[in-house]
């Protein structure tokens, strides 16, 4: 008889026998632990069927030491577990006052391995915890034990959870399929249910199955493979999209602070990504202030950032334009070594300040964890920066339509020696804007902290993608930015599979320069006199 039918025959008849009273001094958990002190892995395996039935505490615990390779037997067969410091204690909990002599490990090879996996899945299929009962069905569906078909249908029919429920078919549902001994009906319809909601794990399954299966069965199986197949491609070009998306709100933030001041002022700054750095470490600043006085709002540490952050970069940036680039204008190439040598020197004082090493910044309770969408693993913390981005931009574009800051910052843009002839002061709002766009470019430094290293070259990894989302959408306009990032973003997503991240990007980059020869004022050029001129 196969020893996986006569296992559980034997561990029910042991059960049986000490509920009726045969006599037997041992306990079944006793019985059990007797087996796992053994060199057979029969005997090993045998006893984890049986403490997987018994489903006490005592057993638990020892199946779960098991699992860590922290169960050890003595020459009298009692089991201890391994714990702290080199300290033992019984399957119950209770410590013991001396290390018994002669311990040995409980060996386990694959066959143990798999059996055990099945008994802890089985043992907490019916834990009061979701969390749990939905990792005991993965674990089940890995393990596909029949032994564990009757569990696992009894759970079922007792679940109410829908996202574990959906779990716990699968797993039920995998058992039948790889069972050989189900009707073709039963694994026809198993092969159905895995296919509703087939993944790669799934594809493995039918691939392992379809070698030894019917003929009839085996075509269910092939039709199941092309449907999931096709499925799997469709999810792929949607999360392409989306992590595309991502890229493209954090292109947006990057770069719409950038094209406010390229635009209005016609200055190359090379050191705008140090804005984004600056940023960057004023969120690190404020977490360590939280962490370390007020740790209760570390929830809201981001939100406590995002004002200090513009205003810190803000003023960093409005001391770059009064002191060094108002005596550079009309002299672009010198306005970009002059920057690009601040940046520099910003780089260097923040290694100065808190040293070449990465810092950490953490995310708050609502950006942890991931979402699904439409059976999309998506993590929050880039959902949220794809909303934050927008909500910038949608703030950014009513300051610039709807105050009079903004009315004299367009009207500069569109012709700076007419709007100077009507009273505006140009040079105090050229200083003003190159404070704006570089207060944004410190927000845009708290959401990257989410993303990315913070680090002093925090910045440098996107000063070049922020001029050429510039460039493509057309030098100072807000939408031709926003099209040019999201496009950008997604392109690049879409490259990477089939060409690689590099030789995407240069392909990108070649694109840009062709679409310039044909473009020279981007996507959306300004409209205006001067600029016309």
């Amino acid at each position: 008889m196969p020893s996986r039918i006569l296992i559980p025959i034997v561990a029910m008849l042991a059960l049986l026998a000490s509920a009726l009273g045969t006599g037997a001094s041992a306990s079944p958990t006793d019985d059990a632990f007797a087996r796992l002190a053994s060199d057979q892995f029969a005997q090993i395996e045998q006893g984890i069927v049986e403490l997987s039935a018994i489903g006490t505490p005592e057993a638990a615990a020892a199946l779960e030491a098991l699992s860590e390779t922290k169960l050890f037997y003595a020459p009298d067969k009692s089991l201890v577990i391994k714990q702290a410091e080199g300290r033992f204690a019984s399957p119950s909990g209770a410590a013991l006052s001396e290390t018994p002599a002669g311990l040995k490990q409980v060996r386990i090879n694959n066959r143990v391995r798999r059996a055990l996996e099945s008994a802890l899945g089985s043992l907490t299929l019916i834990s009061p915890d979701p969390a749990k009962r939905k990792a005991a069905a993965e674990a089940v569906f890995k393990a596909r034990d029949p032994l564990a078909l009757p569990l696992i249908t009894q759970a079922l029919a007792r679940e109410t959870d829908a996202g574990v429920k959906d779990t716990m078919v699968r797993a039920r549902a995998a058992i039948i399929l790889a069972s050989s001994g189900a009707p073709d009906l039963e694994r026809i319809n198993a092969v159905d249910v895995l296919a509703e909601k087939g993944d790669q794990d799934v594809l493995a399954l039918f691939s392992t199955v379809k070698t030894s299966a019917s003929a009839s069965v085996k075509q269910a199986i092939e039709t199941a493979i092309g449907a999931i197949e096709r499925r799997l491609a469709l999810l792929s070009s949607v999360q392409n999209a989306l992590y595309g998306l991502s890229l493209g709100s954090v292109l947006l933030l990057a770069a719409i602070g950038l094209a406010i001041t390229f635009g209005v002022m016609g200055i190359i700054n090379m050191a705008h990504g140090e804005m984004v750095m600056i940023g960057a470490y004023t969120t690190f600043m404020v977490q360590e202030v939280i962490r370390a006085r007020y740790p209760a709002l570390f929830d809201w540490s981001l939100l406590i950032a995002l004002p200090l952050a513009f205003l810190t970069a803000g003023a960093v940036g409005l001391v770059l334009e009064r002191s060094i680039i108002r005596f550079l204008y009309g002299r672009p190439l010198e306005t970009l070594l002059a920057t690009w040598g601040v940046s520099l020197v910003l780089q260097q004082a923040v290694r100065s300040l808190f040293g070449p090493t990465n810092r950490e910044v953490g995310a708050p309770a609502f950006m942890s964890g991931s979402v699904d969408l439409f059976g999309l693993t998506i993590t929050s913390g880039r959902l949220w920066i794809i909303v934050f981005s927008l909500v910038v931009f949608a703030v950014l574009s009513l300051v610039l339509r709807a105050t009079s800051f903004g009315l004299k910052m367009r009207a500069v843009t569109q012709n700076r020696r007419m709007a100077a002839a009507m009273g505006i002061r140009t040079p105090w709002i050229d200083s003003l804007t190159f404070a704006l766009g570089s207060g944004i470019a410190g927000i845009a430094g708290v959401a990257l902290s989410q993303i990315d290293n913070v680090s002093p070259n925090l910045g440098q990894g996107y000063i070049i993608d922020s001029f050429m989302v510039v460039v493509f959408g057309g030098v100072g306009n807000l939408w031709g930015t926003l099209v040019a990032a999201l496009t950008l973003g997604v392109a690049n997503k879409f490259l990477e599979p089939l060409a690689g991240a590099v030789l995407g990007k240069i392909v990108v980059l070649v694109f840009i320069i062709l679409f310039i020869q044909k473009r020279p004022r981007g996507l959306f050029a300004l409209k205006g006199r001067a600029v016309e001129a």
